[in-house]
């Protein structure tokens, strides 16, 4: 299709005049409309942008690579030249690039070497709505330099996007709106729930390839999975089917070769089946495709901020992501969409997925902001402010790996972490690396933990012998044993066949190579000093050390797998693990894995010794001497211990306590209901109840009130010298209780809070007293003639609440007015119960 054609260039003359009056806008426009392509080629065209590159932001490297190769064909330049991409660790660019493709966190980098983005005209976000970390924290960036900056254009593109927020974030803008040219795509839905756990989704998306197909649908088939594992097993099933035969069905995710890559993208002399992630959902356009079939699943990335703890989980994706999927296969003419659900499911989906600043790690983020002179992260002008749990896991992380001060200041340590484009705990092992003359092993460990393990699991007896015996075995570190494999690996040039027989996946063995050599690069442009020799265990263990140090982990017992980890966490050790017997470790990867259930796994873990914890991190070995109350014994010891990040490394109890602690320990333990004070009886809460009666009823005579905390005051006081339950049996309490009060209210207490009161009968009626309740003097009617008065106490401020008690002591009638009561509660209760009891006086 000409360009020139796409329904994008319908908004030529308007994006034209924006950038001419105005400096920042927001384009809408549908998937496959062309915006990604030829939005930065009409604002370099039209020369309203002002001198400088056009920079494409994307949200992912396999679109930025793609992207710049087809603008770059339009313009009949080759790329690097006129048109370029730049990624992490990889790039084509020149001093001719106009039009420069990125992934997001390239430019929030450039920002730290030029704060001014001298030679940057405009700066393009494209893909908003998937609301990535780098594109939110650029566009803040991008934001404040046009204070100083005014000539600076900005322009946000999505397919689908709530305009309103952005609208008002980026106020004063332009809003442009392409309605775009799409087919009718004919959706359809699963019959009935397909439980993946027993129909692989693989399974399935292969059984609707085969329907669509069978059912005479034309064109290429673009089919979503989660990952390049379902990726690979979907491609062999589909392969499997006979109606396959004439397809030429090809995987499409980033770790592909790129010449694999441009295969499932570009032109094919037959019919395409194309499996790929939700790379394919938005930027790319994939000609041809007719048929698309979505599982309606997406690997996520989420951070758990309560354990510190990265997941990446496969999750039903969106109902906007689906439309966005569902949208290829109306590109070019009508088309279908087979969706692996069913129609109430898709109800029952959310709306939109959250924005990755909720729910993903921030840590690379957060150093590269104060890096740029953001000190004050919460006061920083957030599209959408981060989770507060999130980012104080995150500022706990930088301050552990020495990259932030206890003031949260950026350190010297830190400031050269900024400077390696990577997660801040690798940036810390290569500069660790150069500490302890093992910077090739730092970049090797690196290169190994960015994607996929190359050691396959569970491979059975045979394979773990004949890796052992090739390999060698070690107590010292997981690493040491993948370093070992991805070196036969190497040896042996990735061949499928000598790798599978020590159970290595040759394929991302071979994807470990050119990162390895890229990180060897970087850190010779960091002037680190690249080792020759092979270093000592110890110093390979410690450059391990001070990058994971916040997953420092110590075995429970020998017996078992579980381990606590700092700051709180647990986890259980992986069973492959050669670091089985260690007591002390450190775990590079917490992981979640999904099944049946959670489970929280320490991988790749490396031993470490206690004494190098104090010799690297003096500030955080504390040791502690506080008493503890023992729930099997019922006894409060001394406990004297020393932890790490608050990981207990080792601890000693004794008998010898301070006897204020203890005593403030017991008196928590009677407090709570499970330690009896066998004097503290009935008799006290009676005498307690008396004192706060008065204390509430006349607040002038200052009687203090007995609660909660007074009571735990006294107990306290009663419990002084007590360590154990045996010795509260002999604890007096009236002594403690009654000195509460003076003397003087002592006695009000006694004369005023009576127990018992004369009534005109000569009966001396009882008085009870409950919390909350005014006093209640119980008596039977009998006794009662002759009280035409309600008593009061408390200098005859409290009134009295008077029970009438049938002859069998049974409650009839309860009242605060005697004359009401004889008027004309009584008759009624003396008719009732004259019959029942005739030897009893009624008057």
């Amino acid at each position: 299709m000409d360009p020139k054609k796409l329904p994008i260039y319908e908004l030529r003359d308007e994006l034209s005049e924006a950038l001419k009056n105005g400096n920042r806008m927001i384009i809408e426009a549908p998937t496959g409309s062309g915006k990604s392509t030829q939005v930065p080629q009409m604002v370099l065209d039209c020369g309203n942008a002002g001198p400088g590159e056009v920079v494409v932001l994307q949200p992912r490297r396999l679109a930025a690579r793609l992207l710049a190769k087809r603008v770059a064909s339009e313009r009949g330049e080759p790329l690097g030249g006129e048109v370029g991409y730049q990624v992490r660790m990889e790039s084509a660019v020149s001093a001719k690039t106009q039009i420069r493709y990125v992934t997001e966190g390239i430019l929030l980098r450039q920002f730290l070497s030029d704060p001014e983005l001298r030679g940057v005209s405009t700066i393009v976000f494209d893909e908003f709505h998937e609301r990535h970390i780098y594109g939110d924290i650029t566009l803040a960036r991008a934001l404040h330099l046009q204070g100083t900056r005014p000539d600076l254009k900005l322009i946000v593109m999505s397919a689908t996007l709530d305009a309103g927020p952005l609208r008002e974030y980026l106020a004063p803008c332009t809003e442009l709106k392409s309605e775009g040219r799409m087919f009718p795509v004919e959706i359809s839905y699963a019959r009935k729930r397909i439980d993946f756990r027993h129909h692989r989704v693989w399974d399935a998306a292969a059984d609707a390839f085969e329907q669509a197909i069978e059912s005479g649908a034309e064109g290429d088939v673009l089919v979503f999975m989660p990952g390049a594992f379902e990726i690979a097993r979907t491609v062999e099933a589909i392969r499997s089917k006979k109606c396959a035969r004439g397809f030429a069905v090809m995987p499409l995710h980033g770790e592909l070769p790129p010449a694999q890559q441009d295969a499932a993208v570009g032109e094919c002399a037959q019919r395409k089946c194309i499996v790929s992630t939700n790379v394919a959902e938005t930027s790319i356009t994939i000609d041809g495709v007719r048929i698309v079939i979505d599982s309606g699943l997406a690997r996520m990335a989420r951070f758990d901020p309560n354990r510190g703890i990265d997941t990446l989980l496969i999750e039903r994706i969106s109902r906007a992501s689906a439309d966005q999927r569902s949208g290829r296969a109306g590109r070019t003419a009508p088309g279908t969409c087979h969706r692996l659900w069913t129609e109430q499911e898709h109800v029952a989906r959310p709306m939109q997925e959250l924005p990755e600043i909720l729910r993903h790690d921030l840590s690379e983020v957060v150093l590269t902001l104060k890096a740029g002179g953001i000190d004050d992260i919460s006061t920083f002008q957030w599209l959408e402010h981060p989770d507060p749990k999130s980012l104080a896991r995150t500022l706990t992380l930088l301050s552990d790996l020495g990259a932030l001060d206890s003031a949260g200041k950026l350190t010297g340590i830190g400031k050269k972490m900024v400077s390696f484009p990577m997660h801040p705990r690798y940036a810390r092992m290569l500069l660790a690396g150069g500490e302890y003359g093992c910077v090739r092993q730092a970049c090797l460990i690196a290169a190994l933990t960015q994607g996929r393990s190359i050691l396959e699991r569970n491979k059975g007896g045979r394979t773990r012998g004949q890796r052992d015996e090739l390999l060698g075995e070690d107590d010292v570190s997981d690493f040491k044993r993948l370093m070992r494999a991805w070196s036969f690996a190497d040896q042996n040039g990735y061949r499928v066949e000598a790798c599978r027989k020590l159970g290595i996946h040759a394929g991302a063995a071979r994807t470990v190579k050119p990162l390895y050599e890229r990180f060897m690069k970087m850190a010779k442009r960091a002037g680190l000093e690249i080792n020759s020799r092979a270093p000592t265990d110890e110093d390979l263990q410690k450059c391990i050390l001070l990058a994971f140090s916040d997953q420092v982990a110590k075995r429970r017992d020998k017996g078992t797998l579980h381990c606590a980890v700092v700051h709180g966490r647990s986890g259980d050790l992986d069973r492959e693990s050669v670091v089985r017997d260690a007591e002390l470790l450190v775990a590079a990867e917490i992981t979640e894995i999904e099944g049946r259930d959670l489970n929280v796994k320490l991988n790749l873990c490396t031993a470490i010794e206690e004494v190098w914890l104090e010799e690297l991190f003096p500030e955080d070995v504390e040791e502690i001497t506080e008493a503890v109350y023992d729930p099997r014994t019922k006894r409060v010891f001394s406990k004297h211990w020393k932890s790490f990040r608050g990981l207990e490394l080792k601890s000693n109890m004794s008998p010898e306590v301070d006897p204020d602690q203890a005593a403030e320990m017991i008196a928590e333990e009677v407090m709570a209901g499970r330690l009896d004070l066998y004097k503290w009886d009935d008799q006290v809460e009676k005498w307690i109840a008396r004192v706060n009666c008065l204390a509430a009823g006349c607040p002038d005579y200052g009687i203090p009130e007995i609660d909660e905390e007074a009571r735990r005051a006294m107990i306290q006081e009663i419990c002084l010298g007590a360590v154990c339950k045996k010795d509260l049996k002999a604890r007096p309490v009236w002594k403690t209780v009654k000195s509460w009060l003076n003397p003087a209210q002592l006695e009000i207490i006694e004369k005023q809070a009576p127990e018992r009161i004369k009534l005109p009968s000569g009966f001396n009626a009882k008085v009870r007293y409950e919390e909350g309740q005014p006093p209640v003097l119980s008596a039977t009617i009998q006794k009662l003639y002759g009280l035409n008065e309600v008593p009061t106490i408390g200098f005859g401020q409290i009134p009295v609440m008077v029970e009438a008690l049938a002859p069998n002591q049974r409650p009839q009638q309860k009242t605060q007015d005697m004359q009401s009561f004889w008027n004309n509660a009584y008759p009624l209760i003396k008719k009732e119960l004259k019959g029942r009891y005739p030897k009893h006086e009624w008057r």
